[in-house]
Formats: C-alpha cells, sequence, structure tokens
C-alpha cells in the first residue's frame, strides 16, 4: 500500500570521481524538515544499487510502499511486521520494486514518526 503519497527521491553526488545517487525521503516532523535516507537491505551488497537505478530509471521520484508481513516461525509463534518497497510503473503498465530500509538508526526512528 503506497504510505499517503510519500515518494522517495534520488539525488546524484562524486565520490573520489564516480558519480552515484542516494536515496531519501523528505517529509516533516514536529514542524520540522527532514530527510531519510533509504538503501537496500543488505549495504554489502553494491547489487541492490544497481536494482534501485533499475526502479528509478529515468525517473527523479517513485512510490514508497509500507507491506504489512505475518508468519509462524519453527516454533510457532507468530512474527509480524512491515517491509518498505520502492515501486514504479513504466509507460507500458509493467511495475518495477526493490525492498529498501532506513540506511541508519536515526533514519528509522524518524521513519516511523513521520509514518503516524
Amino acid at each position: 500500500m503506497a504510505k499517503n503519497g510519500i515518494k522517495v527521491e534520488r539525488k546524484s553526488f562524486e565520490y573520489k570521481g564516480q558519480s552515484y545517487f542516494e536515496y531519501f525521503i523528505s517529509g516533516t516532523v514536529r514542524d520540522r524538515e527532514v530527510n531519510i535516507r533509504l538503501a537496500p537491505p543488505d549495504v554489502k551488497d553494491k547489487g541492490g544499487y544497481t536494482v534501485l537505478d533499475i526502479v528509478f530509471g529515468n525517473e527523479e521520484r517513485a512510490d514508497f510502499i509500507v507491506e504489512p508481513f505475518e508468519f509462524t516461525n519453527s516454533e510457532g509463534k507468530v512474527i509480524s511486521g512491515e517491509r518498505y518497497l520502492v515501486r514504479t510503473t513504466d509507460e507500458n503498465g509493467e511495475v518495477y520494486e526493490c525492498a529498501v530500509k532506513p540506511t541508519r538508526n536515526s533514519d528509522k526512528t524518524l521513519l516511523n514518526m513521520l509514518l503516524k
């Protein structure tokens, strides 16, 4: 489910002569402007950034999706929560999406505040 029209944005930056993208949500929490940085779920897997680049295509913004999940583990305990996705749809109706997570603990806290 798209969450209240929240968009993920990307902006390029230079590092050691190379161009890269950073991904973030801009929002307001208690009248304060915040930028919440996002990354692929496994930041050691640099291929996750390639997937994000494909999802964004030529766009600079994509939909932020909150998807609830629930499963029962091997001990019979029900585990539930939410996962976060970035999603776009191309001109042919093809949907592209990639899981993301807040980059730092402070980003996680800010995202929780923004989603309330």
